[in-house]
C-alpha cells in the first residue's frame, strides 16, 4: 500500500510541514524550508508513524467499549479498561506478533464471544441480569477454547517451521548458560 494516500497523512501533511527523509529517532528537525529558505520545523516520517500507531490503538480501545459495557456499567472500570487497553495493545501485540499464524482459529473464538454479548446484552433487557461470573467463565471458556484448537491444529505448522529453518531447541546442559564467545575448537 502506498501510506502517503492514507487519510490521516494526508490530513497532517496539509497542516505540517513533512520531512521526505528520516532523521534518525527524531520525531521533529530543523531545516530550511524550501519556500522561504529560512529554518523551520518538520515532523519526520518516524512522528507520522508514531501517530498512526496511537490512532490504531485509539480505534481498538474504542472498539472495546461495548465488550466492556456487556461486562459492567461502572464508570469507573469502563474508562480504567480503555485506559489499559490504550496501554498494553501495543506491548501485546509485538508479544504475539511471531506467534500470530498460530492462533489461526481465535477469530471464530472471538466472533463467538460478540455472539454472546450480544446475546447477553438481550438477554439482561429481556429476562434479567446475567451473573457476571458465567458471563466471565463462558467469554474465558470461550478463548481458551480458541487458542487450545489454534495450537492442537497449528502444531504440525510448527514443527515443519522449526525443520526449515534449521532451529533445534538447546540442549538441557545448556538451557540458562550464556553462549560461548570464543570461536569453535579453542578448547
Amino acid at each position: 500500500k502506498d501510506v502517503s494516500k492514507n487519510p490521516i497523512v494526508r490530513f497532517l501533511s496539509k497542516r505540517m510541514r513533512v520531512s521526505a527523509e528520516l532523521h534518525g529517532s527524531h520525531f521533529f528537525v530543523r531545516k530550511p524550508d524550501p519556500k522561504t529558505g529560512k529554518l523551520a520545523r518538520f515532523a519526520t516520517p518516524l512522528f507520522l508513524a508514531l501517530v498512526m500507531i496511537n490512532i490504531a490503538d485509539l480505534v481498538f480501545a474504542v472498539d472495546s467499549v461495548p465488550a466492556i459495557f456487556a461486562i459492567t456499567t461502572d464508570t469507573y472500570i469502563v474508562y480504567t479498561a480503555n485506559i489499559m487497553a490504550i496501554l498494553g495493545l501495543r506491548a501485546l501485540y509485538f508479544a504475539l506478533a511471531a506467534m500470530v499464524h498460530r492462533f489461526e482459529y481465535l477469530k471464530y473464538a472471538l466472533a463467538i464471544v460478540l455472539v454472546f454479548i450480544g446475546a447477553k446484552i438481550f438477554w439482561n433487557q429481556i429476562v434479567g441480569k446475567l451473573d457476571p461470573a458465567i458471563s466471565l467463565s463462558v467469554t474465558l471458556s470461550i478463548i481458551a477454547a480458541g487458542v487450545l484448537f489454534s495450537l492442537w491444529k497449528t502444531r504440525t505448522a510448527a514443527t515443519d517451521e522449526v525443520a526449515s529453518h534449521g532451529l533445534t531447541a538447546p540442549l538441557p546442559d545448556t538451557i540458562g548458560r550464556r553462549p560461548s564467545t570464543r570461536p569453535a575448537g579453542d578448547d
